[in-house]
């Protein structure tokens, strides 16, 4: 004969494979849930925008043109990190690069004025950088990409230095090609 506890034992353990089961088929029902309604309310979204679409007259879809306002608010835009360094043109300032670019042209333009120039190195430190060899190259590639587009010179020796004007000086008075020679 067996015991009441034992009976009562074997109730539990059924009881707990019962709700084990059941607490498995709840999470994977849930988890079916979830999927079906990201599907449903994608399709919806989808038909709202399509009645949207299909409301708005043909002239509405077309791009607007922009006007000179447009135009001038677009070239005010100012530049952010991350930015394609624009090649340096007449009449263009430090202004039209990202803050990166522009601190290392100032830096750069106010350094030593010994015609020598500013190292990576040295530009880094005016930066603010942890002078690791990461940093300082990291320093060095963003100054030559300034200078392969004419905002800074650099030296044979690989120091950077603020770029040449290209204006051209009239030659002094009496001088072959100046204003009195003839």
């Amino acid at each position: 004969m067996t015991s009441v506890m034992g009976l009562l034992e074997e109730r539990e353990a059924a009881a707990r494979v019962r709700v084990e089961a059941l607490q498995a088929e709840a999470d994977r029902i849930l988890a079916e849930l979830g999927v079906a309604e990201a599907v449903l309310e994608r399709r919806v979204i989808a038909r709202a925008e399509l009645a949207e679409a299909l409301a708005t007259p043909a002239e509405q879809t077309q791009a607007p043109v922009p006007g000179p306002r447009e135009e001038e608010a677009a070239m005010d835009k100012v530049p952010v990190a991350g930015s394609i360094v624009p090649r340096h043109g007449e009449g263009m300032t430090a202004a039209a690069l990202a803050p990166d670019y522009r601190r290392i042209v100032e830096l750069v333009e106010t350094g030593p004025g010994e015609g020598e120039g500013i190292s990576a190195k040295e530009i880094t430190a005016g930066l603010g950088l942890p002078l690791v060899p990461a940093k300082i190259e990291g320093v060095r590639s963003r100054a030559r990409r300034l200078a392969e587009r004419g905002w800074l010179a650099v030296s044979p020796s690989g120091r950077f230095m603020p770029r040449q004007p290209t204006a051209t000086v009239p030659a002094p008075i009496g001088t072959p090609g100046g204003p009195a020679a003839g």
